[in-house]
């Protein structure tokens, strides 16, 4: 992190969604994805957001990058409010904020060339013309580890990890500051994950991104995160310095995480915590904590009422009435 300033702030921030339950004949209800979360991103770090399927990660970032709107909430990109802006003042700062998604052969076009998935965004925010852009479309795939003459192929010729780096030159295509990956790597090899991974903390040396890092996988958030978010049922539990929350995890859920996550030194032993039930329904979620019907911790409170999201330590922040 090159210094403490936010580049990005959520306050507040909701998205729910219609269920199609009850359709024709009785009443449906929401989705609750994302419910009433806040925190900061600054400026050049990698802010790694973690948990598991369905937790709400994934919408979050799409509610950044403005592919959901947000049912309530606030984001701040610099100190400018997102949700809305005016249209002109909205595309110069999206120009800023670009996304890497999971399934690069998905969000790639099978019918474009490589080359012109590319220049897209250039196009889109007059980024050059001409000869400067193909230059421009050069230096990019040479950037990512691509060869220039690889611009006139489609997607579907090139291998996964080859795919995602053409989605990655696509995000950089607009100069961005901030950059939304989600799961930038969990569709590929585990042979090609780490060269996907290299290549983002290297792309962050040499142009000092700012990174959203969306992973359920702690091993890649714990190797390259300065700070980690943890979530769980549409609500984030912790947040501290990635070297800390990985050492001393407070909540019981995040605890619960870190101890399913393989160890790396042979003959490592650990204490393993296992998880009771399912995951709550974002459909009819507790009124309490999300989490105490499978936390052994859990009191009558914790089944009542939503434990309040504050800081134990400086930086460091927990939902749960059992932190002290």
């Amino acid at each position: 992190m090159t210094e403490n300033k936010a580049i990005l702030s959520v306050r507040g921030l909701k998205k729910f969604f219609i269920s199609g339950e009850g359709f024709l004949f009785s009443r449906g209800g929401y989705i609750r994805a994302v419910d009433d979360i806040s925190f900061d991103i600054f400026e050049g770090e990698t802010l790694g957001l973690a948990g598991e399927s369905g937790c709400g990660k994934t919408t979050t970032g799409r509610c950044i990058v403005g592919l959901e709107m947000p049912t309530a909430g606030e984001v701040y990109f610099r100190g400018k409010r997102l949700i809305g802006a005016e249209k002109e003042q909205l595309r110069g700062i999206r120009r800023d904020i670009q996304m890497i998604f999971q399934d690069p052969l998905a969000s790639l076009n099978p019918r474009m060339k490589v080359g012109d998935i590319v220049a897209e965004p250039m196009a889109v925010h007059n980024i050059a013309c001409g000869k400067e852009r193909k230059e421009r479309v050069a230096e990019l795939m040479s950037l990512v580890g691509l060869e220039p003459k690889a611009k006139d192929q489609y997607p579907h010729q090139f291998s996964g990890g080859q795919r995602q780096r053409v989605g990655i030159a696509r995000a950089l295509a607009s100069a961005p500051s901030l950059i939304v990956a989600d799961e930038p790597v969990s569709s590929l090899d585990v042979s090609v994950q780490s060269q996907v991974l290299n290549l983002l903390m290297e792309l962050q040396e040499k142009r000092g991104f700012t990174y959203l890092l969306i992973s359920h996988d702690l091993r890649v958030l714990g190797n390259i995160s300065d700070r980690i978010a943890v979530m769980y049922g549409g609500k984030l539990v912790e947040l501290a310095d990635s070297s800390h929350i990985v050492s001393h995890p407070q909540h019981p859920y995040t605890r619960a995480l870190f101890s399913s996550v393989p160890a790396v030194e042979p003959g490592a032993k650990g204490m393993r915590v296992l998880l009771r039930g399912e995951p709550p329904s974002l459909l009819n979620p507790p009124s309490g904590c999300r989490f105490s019907s499978r936390c052994s911790m859990a009191e009558e409170r914790c089944f009542h009422h939503s434990p309040p999201w504050r800081e134990v330590e400086p930086g460091h922040r927990v939902s749960c009435y059992r932190v002290a």
